[in-house]
């Protein structure tokens, strides 16, 4: 199987807020990997989307519920580590407000997304707290855990 060029992956990204901004679940389902996980940040109320039957029938809620609709602002893919990152706009017309962030995208060797992880815009949290994906294994992928020596 010929690995997904750039112009493949992106185009399965702008077909994901195509199908996104239809409210069409299986046009956004097929985008996606059966088993694809969508994590949001720590605390989010609609917590991780898991499947791809999942992450549709999520989105087309939000369609229902909040009037959303989605822009894609920039994107940057790297074919070769089948990885790709954008920054939206998420419009939420019947709250009359809008989100903005961006989302890191793992792509299948079939050029199905597998992982989205979205990272929001978003003020300090009272009390402080740390800001971090919610259900993502940060020590299992090798993240940091502790902050590094430096000299100063």
């Amino acid at each position: 199987m010929p690995k997904p060029t750039a112009a493949e992956l992106e185009a399965t990204i702008w077909e994901y807020f195509h199908g996104c901004n239809a409210a069409d679940a299986d046009r956004i389902a097929a985008c996606f990997e059966p088993d694809a996980v969508h994590y949001f940040p720590a605390g989010a109320p609609q917590g991780t989307f898991k499947g791809a039957r999942g992450i549709a029938e999520s989105w087309v809620r939000a369609v229902a519920t909040l009037g959303s609709v989605w822009t894609i602002d920039r994107i940057i893919v790297d074919a070769a580590k089948r990885e790709a990152v954008i920054e939206w706009t998420h419009f939420k017309p019947k709250q009359n407000l809008h989100l903005r962030g961006d989302e890191w995208y793992i792509f299948s060797e079939r050029g199905l997304i597998k992982e989205i992880r979205a990272y929001y815009g978003c003020p300090p949290a009272q009390p402080p707290r740390t800001h971090e994906l919610g259900d993502f294994d940060y020590k299992g992928r090798g993240y940091a855990m502790v902050p590094p020596k430096v000299n100063r």
